[in-house]
Formats: structure tokens, sequence, C-alpha cells
């Protein structure tokens, strides 16, 4: 058949360990055969973020503000032992923190649901999709492990020098510990509206969380801004749409979301929504089957999988053995990333291909051809344990069928 065309190519972001060597299979099997493949590459690999003294990553955040659109493999945020095994001049920062804060992004985390495996949360019916305000909080927050007896205090200086504030955190008799957190409004103010926007694309519901009965500035800042924002900007939209919007405390809308059917936008601050993505993509089937996509105020998408590298396949990769890793949040990134470059540029063509590769992807699991991961989660059908590439290979077959 001919290939597919994209007149305007999309910022592909190469990464590290198993997570590589899977985005090439997924390419050469997936996409090649059917798609004239238009990218612009950057090179995320650890040993090429240390060539270029890290600067790869702030080109490639160019480039998804450029073209609108990026997918992204997974890549290593070093840590002491990896600076020793790849002989790093410095820890270089997490690619992901680097390009979200150039495009000012929330991410958006759904898991992959399946008919052969049956959440945790047997109500489930669609996806929860986590929004995960990926800015301050406990990530950007001074810590202090305080030695003895002595007064902790918080202090504003405004810019012309003049205190304005001067609290008492605690007195301390002894040894304990101390922290300050910060956020800002651009950036609430840049969340909410990141959230609203993709519900309002996706059809689904918001609902929000914090604290504001006992973080009476913090949290209530974040409640108050989003009810601006939705007063303001979305309201109308979402009425006209038959959507919801509702804030609760953090507590309240976690029991919420246990009972719901699922099918919603949950709205979670930095440290929340890195621990409901997990417990989401857990409570779903498997962290292999959780997808990712970054999101601008001002229309930027960049698509990846949930997890990480994969180190522990990619050391048996290397001694030659077959393993059986989970490439469907992969698969998923690139069939993302096609279906949106499809929308954005009217090419009906590459959004059917990018369905298709989906459904081939599901059909796949669905008939009981599984990696390992999945396997012991399986429910009604005896599964069939492959390897990563005899799983590609076998949707490979199936997206074959579909495009025909």
């Amino acid at each position: 058949m001919e290939k597919i065309k994209m007149p305007v190519p999309i910022a592909e972001l190469d990464g590290d360990e198993m997570t590589h060597v899977l985005w090439g299979m997924i390419k050469d099997t997936l996409i090649k055969p059917f798609v004239d493949l238009n990218t612009e590459y950057y090179d995320l690999s650890l040993p090429h973020r240390e060539e270029t003294a890290d600067a790869v990553t702030a080109q490639a955040a160019e480039a998804i503000k450029r073209l609108k659109i990026g997918v992204k493999c997974a890549t290593i945020t070093p840590n002491l032992q990896r600076q020793d095994e790849y002989g790093l001049t410095q820890l270089w920062k997490s690619p992901n923190a680097t390009i979200r804060a150039a495009l000012d992004g929330t991410v958006f985390r759904a898991p992959i649901l399946l008919k052969r495996v049956k959440p945790v949360v047997t109500c489930w019916e669609k996806p929860v999709t986590i929004a995960r305000h990926a800015y301050g909080d406990l990530y950007k927050a001074v810590e202090y492990r305080v030695p003895g007896a002595g007064k902790a205090e918080l202090v504003f200086t405004d810019e012309s020098g003049r205190e304005l504030s001067r609290q008492t955190v605690f007195d301390f008799k002894g040894p304990g510990v101390v922290q300050a957190m910060h956020n800002r409004d651009a950036s609430i103010l840049s969340f909410a509206r990141c959230c609203f926007t993709y519900a309002l694309s996706v059809g689904q519901d918001v609902w929000f969380g914090a604290k504001d009965t006992i973080s009476k500035d913090y949290d209530q800042t974040f409640k108050l801004l989003f009810q601006q924002v939705y007063d303001e900007e979305f309201k109308a939209a979402f009425e006209q749409a038959g959507l919801h919007y509702r804030y609760a405390l953090i507590d309240d809308i976690a029991a919420k979301v246990l009972r719901s059917k699922g099918g919603i936008v949950w709205a979670c601050k930095n440290y929340d929504g890195d621990v409901m993505s997990d417990l989401v993509a857990a409570a779903s089937g498997s962290l292999p089957m959780m997808t990712s996509v970054l999101v601008s105020p001002d229309g930027c998408f960049e698509y990846e999988a949930a997890h990480g590298t994969v180190t522990r396949h990619y050391y048996k990769y290397l001694k030659g053995e077959k393993t059986s890793t989970n490439p469907m949040a992969t698969i998923f990134a690139w069939s993302g990333a096609f279906k949106k470059r499809g929308e954005l540029d009217n090419l009906p063509e590459l959004v059917h291909f990018g369905e298709a590769l989906e459904a081939a992807s599901l059909q796949t699991l669905n008939e009981g051809i599984m990696t390992k991961d999945l396997c012991g989660l399986a429910e009604g059908i005896t599964p069939t344990a492959v390897d990563s590439e005899g799983f590609i290979k076998a949707i490979r077959e199936r997206l074959e069928a579909k495009l025909a």
C-alpha cells in the first residue's frame, strides 16, 4: 500500500536503555512500513546529554514548541550511581522537568484498559486521567536539618527590601527538620487552563481536590484560582458540553474516585499527582499500561510512556537474553502523536492509522497474546506469554489486516 504522508514533522525525542531498544522495534515494525515518517530527531540518551552539556534537551523542547507535537522515549534521570556508571561530569536534570518548564505544561496520565484485565477497582468502566501540576511544592522545597534548640521562622521581604511578614514556624527544643515550599499564581492559572482545555477535548468532567481547610493560604490559593479560571473562561463551554467541575477536599475526592465509573480528569497538586498516577496505574492493571501526555496552555503536546527505562531488562538484553518488556505505553505515545498531528493538519489517514495501531495492540492483548507482566492479571482466557519482539510482530499482523 502507499505510505501515509506527513507533510509537517513531529519532534522525536529518543531515550535510554530498554525503552530505546523498543523504540527502534516499534518504528521499524509498526510505523515505517505504513507511514512516510517525518520527524525532527533529538537524541536524549544520557551519553548524548553529557556530550552536549544537556543543550539537546533545551533544543528538543524548542522543537516541540515550534512543531506543536512531540513524542518522547523514556530517559534516565541520573543519581550518583548513574553518574559513576556513565562517567558524567554532573548530575544532569530530568529531561521531563526541563521540557515541562519550557512548555509550562501539565502532565495528563491515563491507563490503557483491557477487556481481559479487570481493574482492581471493579466499578471503573473508563480510565481515570490524572492531571498533575508538575511544578513547585515539595519538588522545589527548601529544607534544613535542625541540629538542636532554636527558632525556625518564615520571612518574606519584598523586592525593595521591606520585610512584609515574619512568622514563627516552630520553637525547637531539640533536633528536627524544617521545610518551606512555594508555588506561583501564574503556574497555577496555567495548570487550571490546561485541565479545563484537556477535559473539553476528551469530553470529561474535572475533579480537583486540595486541603484548604488546613492550608488556609497555600491550598486555598489553588482552590480560588481554579474556580476563577472556570467561572471566567470555561463555565459556559462546560455547560454547553454537559460537563461539570467539582472541587472538594482531597480525601473526599479520593473516596469518590474509588466509587466512580471513571472517565474523569482528576486534577492533582504536584505530590498528589505523583502518588495517585502510580496508584491509578496499579489499580487499573500495570504501570507499563499508563499513557502520559504533556499539554501546554498554548496547545503543544508531548506524548510518552509514564514508566522508566526498564533497566533490569536492558541488562538482560545486553547479555543476549530475550525480554518480555511491555511496549504498550510507548506504542500509544506514537499513536497519540499521529492522531494529534492528523487532527491539527487535517490528515484523516494519519488519524486513522493512529486509531488502527491502538486497536491492533488492544486486539492482540484481548486475544491473550501478552507480555509476562499482564499474564498473571488476565481473566477469562489462558494467556500466551511472548517476548517483546514476538508481541510487536503479533500487533503487526493485526495492524496489516485493519489497514488492508
